[in-house]
């Protein structure tokens, strides 16, 4: 394993004999630090720099998870920070007694009962017909292929430089990173062909401690014949039955569903307020689709002296790599949907503002009218934006709201400057020479993405992240 230092390979070692939960692989992934008990025991984890975050359970024999967990608590509050365990399944739970948190759930699927899945469900055979019937073909790819340089190496990069560049949030990390083609002779990487060309590609990591896949990276172009997304998981599932040396049938899983099943009222909330940025029921209906054997619940498990909400921000500032302050402004001067929306209705109580004020304010009467005039269309536009994206509206949007901007500079500095009164009146001018600009910067940020849209894939799942 080339790209392993020898840290790396030491938590390798220990992956081995001890990485039995579904995402233990993606820990050799660039970005976790490493804490080892000994040989025979590790953890890998982010530092915040107020709390530790583990990825997973502790690396190491079931009997020894609650003396593992506690050294690991020692030594996170001896450098004065808090620990959380991220992405945990039951036994970790049972094992060390902490204060827990269902997160979401893990669709599973014994791979050697997936063709009796298909032959119970006429909706997944008539998608692989379509796929297959467009001539879309799937085959398991020699990592000799995809060295760096070559031409299918390059193809996708592409696809997943495409969807990084589009997505409503910005690129995250910890369990959740886009990174697909890394390790790969440890990965297995399944490619959709359709006419010599590429539409799509699966890759799948290995469960070390059993027989086990994680289907981690699904990302296809627009392109892709319907059923292509179906015709990958297809193969994965019997490569995963083929290349097993186990009698046990390997367990293949999608990864986590998060927010998904019967979690607290607080995280409901999260999940429908979230939708707009995530489509957390869009990504557990597509894994029900695929007709799990079972779904797992998955958990946060943390020390019972610390707040769940402090423990939560922590698992966000980790996924984030950065404070959560920064992440979301980073998110705001992407434009999203959600900025877009939410420009519209903080344009409302402004309107409302400039109706009520004074008419001293403007040069003339006629003057504020008319400001209210173009804000209530305006408003109407960026509502319309946020539910259904237009070109061409888009455009007469961004170049009104930076006309809005150049003629509010100029009748502040020259009408409302000369005429302020106190502080009041300074903050409310400030406030709308500023406004205009940043929904300017926003909007056209907005537009530039969207337009980036035709060239580029149509959508990527991260079955096997968190995000």
């Amino acid at each position: 394993m080339s790209q392993l230092d020898a840290e790396r390979r030491r938590v390798l070692a220990v992956l081995h004999r001890h990485g039995w939960n579904a995402t233990s692989f993606q820990v050799l992934e660039p970005g976790f630090r490493y804490w080892f008990a000994d040989d025979d025991a590790s953890i890998a984890y982010v530092d915040t720099g107020r709390a530790w975050v583990a990825a997973g359970a502790p690396l190491t024999s079931p009997p020894r998870l609650p003396e593992v967990a506690e050294q690991f608590r020692l030594e996170a509050r001896s450098q004065g920070r808090r620990l959380a365990f991220f992405g945990v399944e039951e036994r970790l739970v049972q094992a060390v007694r902490w204060r827990s948190l269902l997160i979401g759930e893990q669709p599973e699927w014994d791979a050697e009962s997936w063709p009796d899945t298909l032959r119970a469900s006429g909706s997944l055979r008539e998608q692989l017909r379509r796929a297959r019937a467009k001539g879309v073909t799937v085959r398991t790819v020699d990592p000799t292929e995809l060295a760096p340089g070559s031409h299918l190496r390059s193809k996708l990069e592409t696809l997943v430089s495409s969807w990084l560049g589009r997505h409503e949030m910005p690129p995250m990390g910890f369990l959740v990173q886009v990174d697909p083609l890394t390790l790969l002779e440890e990965h297995r990487v399944h490619l959709a062909e359709q006419g010599g060309g590429v539409v799509g590609f699966l890759t799948a990591a290995p469960i070390l401690a059993r027989p086990g896949w994680l289907l981690q990276n699904l990302i296809r172009s627009p392109a892709a014949p319907n059923g292509t997304t179906e015709l990958l998981v297809d193969h994965a599932m019997r490569d995963a039955v083929a290349e097993s040396e186990e009698d046990a049938s390997p367990m293949v899983t999608l990864g986590l569903a998060p927010l998904a099943g019967q979690v607290v009222p607080a995280l409901r909330l999260a999940r429908s307020a979230g939708s707009v940025l995530f489509d957390f029921e869009g990504l557990r209906a597509f894994k029900a689709r695929l007709r799990p054997t079972r779904w797992r619940p998955i958990h946060l498990v943390y020390p019972p002296d610390q707040g769940v909400a402090r423990t939560v921000l922590d698992v966000l500032e980790a996924f984030a790599r950065e404070h959560l302050l920064s992440f979301g402004l980073r998110t705001l001067l992407r434009g999203p949907t959600i900025v877009v929306r939410l420009l519209a209705v903080l344009l409302v109580p402004w309107t409302v503002l400039l109706a009520l004020t004074d008419s001293w304010h403007f040069p003339a009467p006629w003057v504020r009218w008319a400001w209210v005039t173009f804000d209530v269309v305006l408003a109407a536009a960026l509502f319309r934006l946020s539910v259904r994206w237009s070109d061409r509206l888009s455009r007469i949007v961004v170049a009104a709201v930076g006309l809005d901007a150049v003629v509010t500079l100029g009748e502040v500095l020259v009408w409302n400057v000369p005429r302020l009164r106190g502080a009041a009146d300074l903050i409310v001018s400030l406030v709308a020479v500023a406004a205009p600009s940043l929904a300017f910067v926003i909007l056209w940020r907005a537009r530039v993405r969207r337009r980036a849209r035709p060239g580029g894939e149509a959508g990527a799942h991260r079955p096997g992240r968190s995000g």
